[in-house]
């Protein structure tokens, strides 16, 4: 299994974001977050923006949607060219069909829940995903400091994946930097977004590199 790190433009320079996904060209995905003001109190950026983030993005689009009503929007984004599409469990009505329509679409199909959402419910819909989202933090803003409390979480995220023998990737985002990369690994989780860690530092293709580093290390460990 392999480390995949996908930059969150959140924490980038809204007026240079062109320069910005230029900086993380070395990165897996560009993780892209969508929020309506709605499902969380912050308002980002909406389908123009995000189809033209696809058209100069390096490397792949990761979108993260924390809005209202995702059946009804998240096609759109897989539509745009996204690669992969992450809706809110808390939010989505019909979460399989929703899945099994963004697939349809050439996305890969992801369901995210927030630090107090139980993750068991979609461990029986292992085959219907292609991505679990643990939300490591309250969505809404970047910057906050990760929850310890989630660590569980993940690992029984991963210990159901593994027992099933399904290719369901674990994905982290929230607190994600040098300091609790190798713990969130040896959970489980091989899908890390960080923003203010990697768009903080004075090297940014250099964070990226490390991140990947110590990721891997504990995957490997973890065998």
């Amino acid at each position: 299994m392999r480390a995949l790190i996908n930059p969150s433009i959140l924490s980038a320079d809204f007026a240079n974001l062109e320069r910005d996904l230029a900086a993380i060209a070395g990165a897996d995905y560009a993780h892209v977050d969508v929020m309506d003001n709605h499902f969380v109190p912050n308002l980002t950026i909406g389908l123009p923006v995000v189809q033209r983030l696809v058209e100069a993005s390096p490397v792949p689009v990761d979108v993260h949607l924390m809005i209202e009503d995702p059946d009804r929007w998240a096609p759109a984004f897989a539509e745009a060219g996204a690669a992969s599409v992450t809706f809110h469990a808390e939010a989505a009505q019909a979460p399989v069909r929703l899945a099994r329509e963004l697939r349809s679409l050439g996305a890969r199909a992801a369901v995210a829940v927030r630090p107090a959402t139980p993750v068991e419910p979609y461990l029986d819909l292992l085959d219907e995903l292609d991505m679990i989202l643990v939300m490591t933090v309250e969505p809404g803003f970047g910057g906050q400091s990760f929850i310890e409390g989630t660590l569980p979480k993940i690992r029984r995220a991963r210990a159901a994946i593994t027992a099933a023998g399904a290719d369901t990737w674990i994905q982290v985002d929230g607190g994600v930097s040098r300091s609790t990369i190798e713990r969130v690994a040896a959970a489980g989780a091989n899908v890390f977004v960080a923003g203010s860690a990697v768009y903080g530092a004075d090297d940014v293709a250099g964070e990226i590199a490390a991140l990947r580093d110590l990721a891997e290390q504990e995957l490997r460990s973890a065998g």
